[in-house]
């Protein structure tokens, strides 16, 4: 058992007592099960995106869920340049499964007490639900932590070898005075600003990343908010009590200077993470962002108002994006906001016309819109619209025939010059990728065609335009005109390619069972002109 599948053997404190045969069995029926999933989902969901519908399937799973979740991880972790598309699902529905277990998790931390929930642990939760596949946990991160006030400890012992905090059994434990907790400020900026040169990325401001707190460890800059909790993580742990500040438009920290729990704000020091641990005055916290604030900004939050900032900031983002036709990032936030808030209307309301928009999980959009009209009967009107064509959508799904087939024997398709598979280069632009599908003619409505310019290529509207994957990771139409093929064929990198192919050859890609049915000649002649162009025999 343990040497075909050594990744389990973590679910395993000791093997005593444990019947090796039944869990081989269990395994390898698990095994099964995901193969058998995996493999439909292709047929079954190959015209739509978000394949939302397959899900129901896996939450009702008849065996270990760390089963099953191996078996994705080995298909994902085939060898070569095969199974494209069995990895393409089996990523999905990791996706899927990780961030309903994430969900669970945060949830279970909301029900804290308020002082029993972490920031750190919170920013975690945050960072593990938008990147469901990547090896991020509290314990990992708090190791970093770790180490950063490890290095201001020394720093602190160089500077005052008799600091309270360098105490044995010191950690977490309040250091009392004023000046003394300054010392320990001061060894913080030293060693997270000068030396390890964390920063607040003003050139890149609006990226993601900014906002997840182990690419803050990795990259060492973030925005006001993830500096933020990484700085009052590191303060407690030695002995600076800093409270979180809901500013706006640039989140802060506080720092007692006067009686503790005082509601004078200028009792205050404050200290801006993203400006180099830089210490304000409250008119200079006004100064910071150019115009008077309120005194109830300068109160301190809960650790789930600063969620709640940390996933407001990604919902901001999740609607800015325009290459992600999916739009994975604002979905997850919604899903993060409304596990926080389940009766938000304005939110719950954004889902159900972003599902709608997207053409998934049509059911669900029902229920949601049944939730909004019995929280807030004023949206009546806007919901019974959604709920309309909602109904009209599941019925035309119902009525759907089977998909297009579009043969090069055909009279319209005689000026089709490329095939599907077939790597190509961008004359103008210069980028590469690969053909996924292809109209005869521009089939794009008149707003678009006008908005590119299309009647000033050569032939306009009136030669075939083709589906491409780019290796940027969008996905664009381009005109036959503005294709060549391209010297040196290699991968395109990006996240639907195994939705449409199956494998790559080194010079052009295979079409996965799906798309083959869809062109059903294109492969014999995306190999014949590769026979062609490529003949130096790396087929």
């Amino acid at each position: 058992f343990l040497h075909r599948w050594p990744s389990l053997l973590k679910y395993y404190s000791q093997a005593d007592g444990v019947s090796w045969l039944e869990e081989y069995k269990a395994r390898h029926r698990a095994g099964l099960e995901a193969q058998r999933i995996v493999a439909s989902f292709s047929k079954r969901f190959f015209s739509e995106h978000v394949p939302c519908d397959g899900f129901s399937d896996i939450e009702s799973l008849g065996c270990p869920s760390h089963f099953f979740e191996d078996e994705l991880m080995c298909i994902l972790n085939m060898e070569g340049r095969k199974g494209l598309t069995w990895k393409y699902y089996a990523k999905k529905i990791l996706y899927f499964l990780r961030q309903q277990n994430i969900l669970k998790n945060l949830k279970e931390y909301l029900q804290r007490p308020p002082d029993r929930q972490s920031f750190l642990e919170g920013a975690v939760l945050v960072d593990q639900y938008c990147n469901p596949l990547s090896d991020i946990c509290l314990e990992s991160v708090q190791v970093q932590v770790d180490d950063i006030a490890d290095k201001v400890r020394h720093v602190l012992r160089t500077r005052h070898p008799r600091h309270p905090s360098l105490a044995p059994g010191a950690d977490d434990v309040l250091v009392p005075e004023v000046e003394l907790q300054q010392q320990v400020l001061d060894a913080m900026n030293c060693v997270l600003y000068e030396q390890l040169k964390y920063k607040g990325n003003e050139l890149d401001y609006y990226n993601s990343l900014n906002s997840y707190i182990h690419q803050v460890l990795i990259r060492r800059t973030g925005i006001p908010i993830s500096l933020s909790v990484l700085y009052l993580t590191i303060a407690r742990q030695l002995g600076v009590k800093l409270e979180p500040v809901n500013f706006p438009s640039h989140f802060l920290l506080r720092w007692c200077q006067g009686k503790e729990g005082s509601t004078d704000i200028f009792d205050y020091t404050y200290i801006d993470a993203f400006g180099k641990g830089k210490q304000l005055t409250v008119k200079e916290c006004e100064y910071l962002i150019g115009h008077h604030v309120a005194e109830e900004f300068y109160g301190v939050v809960t650790s789930k108002e600063v969620l709640q900032r940390m996933v407001g900031n990604l919902l901001n983002l999740g609607k800015r994006e325009s290459t992600d036709q999916s739009y994975q990032l604002l979905r997850d936030s919604l899903d993060l906001y409304l596990a926080m808030y389940p009766d938000n209307v304005q939110h719950l309301m954004l889902q159900a016309r972003l599902y709608f928009h997207l053409g998934i999980w049509p059911e669900k959009v029902l229920d949601i819109l049944q939730h909004i009209q019995a929280l807030d009967p004023s949206q009546h009107g806007t919901a019974r619209y959604l709920v309309q064509h909602t109904l009209e959508h599941i019925e035309r799904r119902k009525e759907e025939v089977g998909p297009e087939v579009k043969l090069r024997a055909d009279e319209k398709h005689r000026e089709v010059c490329f095939s599907v598979g077939l790597i190509m280069k961008h004359k103008r632009y210069g980028y590469n990728c690969v053909i996924y599908g292809w109209d005869p003619t521009c089939m794009m409505g008149h707003e678009w065609i006008r908005n590119m310019n299309v009647h000033s290529l050569p032939h306009g509207p009136h030669q075939p335009f083709y589906n491409v994957l780019v290796e940027d990771g969008s996905c664009r139409y381009a005109a036959q005109e503005k294709l060549e093929y391209i010297s040196e064929p290699r991968e395109i990198p990006h996240p639907d390619i195994g939705r449409y192919f199956s494998e790559f050859t080194g010079v052009h890609y295979l079409p996965n069972a799906e798309l083959e049915i869809r062109y059903p000649e294109d492969l014999e002649l995306t190999r014949a002109t590769v026979q062609k162009i490529y003949s130096s025999g790396k087929e």
